[in-house]
């Protein structure tokens, strides 16, 4: 009943969305009359803003069409070699006439980013996947909405997620790279872990980057909240049906915009001053202010739904049951043993500041992973950083390899 309440709501907004729109370019637009009254300005920035709190944020597009790689302007194509129900894996191929260049891109290493599936869009990621193009061949995971996604299409549950990841690598090959950032790091340590156990050639290196690798260590309060409340709480208070205007009607979900809501909630505060330092920007013409924050926030106000199976799944294994940490974790009757794996090189990275993944563990990996040899495993702490959301592309532009 909520997601139809929100829906309704949504709906009954939009007009007024667009209203606020069109009503502040009349304030603002030079050729405008309105825009050379008194207040003009003001009341142009409050509609704005009015137009930005009330409007829909559809899935924004990566729309890398090119970078530069040793001074040279490189062409970037947005391809899908593998498409899943719930997810795409994108390549960005890169092109260009110059020979030295293109000798030089072919032999880069590969690397696959696995983007969370927690509410946000892959395209969060955009800056780490720019970064990287400089000096590799670059896949990402891009998930789908649920809501898109028709009920025949069967559920989606977390070891649904390892296949799905098992895949990918298997499709690029074993001589890529894999980066987990923040949700991702568990599947895909128990992804490469039964690989290793099955006796398949793993990733030369794999990067997992502010994940809940052990939640018991440091807790934050996204951890207290998964840990605190029974697993039946979870099912009754955040899982609704979709509503019939959308593909996927039926379908359990957790939804985006109760999601969102929790994101807001963990820094109400700091949210408040951004909009208002917006209609500040916008009354004292500062364009490139107004501007920063609209890519801001077209990319976290843009948010989709989970699969609920999923989502439970990870709530219990990670949470509730630290089935990882305490070798308990059994995926399609197999035993998860990180110590398996041998020949695949380890970095594990941390925000300084992070308030989602504690200090500490993302670091548990390399206790789980006592098969690799002390000099391919490496730690590192990002100074400064506060959200996994935003320390992949501070250390992109660090420089931070994507190997270990």
């Amino acid at each position: 009943m909520l997601y139809q309440l929100y829906e309704t709501q949504r709906a009954l907004m939009s007009p007024f969305a667009e209203f606020a729109s069109a009503s502040a370019k009349l304030y603002s637009h030079p050729l405008s009359p309105f825009a050379h009254t008194p207040m003009s300005q003001r009341l142009s920035a409050g509609l704005d803003l009015m137009h930005r709190l009330a409007k829909e944020y559809e899935k924004p597009q990566f729309d890398i069409r090119g970078i530069e790689v040793d001074g040279v302007e490189v062409a970037v194509q947005e391809l899908v070699p593998v498409t899943k129900p719930f997810c795409r894996l994108l390549r960005f191929k890169r092109y260009t006439d110059d020979l030295a260049v293109l000798s030089k891109m072919k032999e880069q290493p590969t690397v696959l980013v696995v983007a969370p599936l927690s509410g946000h869009h892959s395209t969060l990621l955009r800056d780490t996947v720019k970064q990287l193009l400089k000096d590799h061949k670059v896949f990402i995971t891009d998930w789908t909405d649920a809501r898109m996604v028709p009920l025949e299409d069967g559920p989606f549950h977390l070891d649904d997620y390892i296949a799905y990841v098992q895949e990918f690598i298997r499709h690029i090959g074993p001589e890529c790279h894999v980066i987990s950032v923040c949700q991702p790091t568990v599947p895909v340590l128990a992804a490469i872990s039964l690989m290793a156990s099955n006796g398949e050639q793993t990733p030369r290196s794999m990067t997992m980057m502010g994940g809940p690798i052990d939640a018991s260590k440091s807790p934050t309060a996204v951890n207290n909240l998964a840990m605190n409340r029974s697993f039946s709480w979870f099912e009754t208070n955040v899982i609704y049906r979709v509503p019939t205007n959308f593909p996927g009607a039926g379908r359990a979900v957790y939804p985006g915009f109760l999601q969102h809501t929790g994101f807001v909630a963990m820094n109400p505060d700091r949210h408040a001053t951004s909009h208002y330092d917006y209609f500040l920007d916008l009354v004292q013409g500062d364009d490139e202010g107004a501007e920063a924050h609209r890519q801001f926030y077209d990319e976290y106000n843009a948010v989709l739904d989970m699969p609920a199976e999923y989502y439970l799944d990870t709530i219990k294994t990670v949470f509730q049951d630290f089935a990882l940490i305490n070798g308990t974790w059994v995926v399609d009757g197999q035993l998860v043993r990180p110590q398996d794996i041998k020949g695949t090189a380890l970095l594990t990275v941390e925000g300084e500041l992070d308030d989602i993944s504690g200090a500490g563990q993302t670091r548990a990996a390399h206790g789980l992973c006592s098969g690799i040899d002390a000099e391919h495993q490496h730690h590192y702490v990002a100074e400064g950083a506060a959200t996994t959301a935003s320390s992949p592309a501070a250390l992109a532009r660090e420089g931070l390899p994507a190997g270990a």
